[in-house]
């Protein structure tokens, strides 16, 4: 039998990422994920839902999170999903938790505010399933002027 499991989502953050480090220094972020969804429902009023998403983050792409993202800021991830189970300690019940493991992140709009149109440049990127790493540019460095291969026309 063949299995898939992909998530694709874009939201905005409902709070500051909270990175830590494992104890071989393996960089992990926790971050939440408001997804919206506007629909028409009856006598064609406009409607909207919310659905808030747990992402972890793991290695660089943890990193980045935590320095370039803030609550409010937009974001595209791209994972799949994890069912975490354990006994709660107080009431001994089993307990389950849907979450979503990043294997890849992308900033969207502009680096200055929490928020950004969607429309504008991708601040940084970084790919965990890639293996490429990513350092992200000086906060004061000029932009990089493109290479002749990089011009579209």
């Amino acid at each position: 039998m063949a299995n898939f499991n992909k998530v694709m989502l874009m939201g905005n953050l409902t709070r500051d990422p909270e990175v830590r480090y494992t104890p071989k220094g393996t960089a992990v972020a926790e971050i939440g994920l408001a997804v919206n969804r506007i629909y028409s429902g009856e006598n064609n009023e406009k409607r909207e839902e919310t659905t808030f998403v747990d992402v972890t983050l793991w290695g660089r792409t943890a990193e980045v999170a935590g320095e370039y993202l803030k609550k409010g800021r937009p974001v595209f991830i791209e994972g799949r999903l994890q069912l975490d189970s354990w006994e709660d300690k107080q009431s001994g019940q089993k307990r389950s938790k849907l979450r979503v493991v990043a294997e890849g992140m992308q900033l969207i709009g502009s680096r200055g505010g929490g928020g950004g149109s969607g429309e504008g440049d991708e601040t940084a990127s970084s790919s965990r399933s890639s293996g490429s790493r990513t350092t992200p540019p000086p906060k004061n460095a000029p932009p990089a002027a493109p290479d002749d291969d990089e011009i579209p026309f």
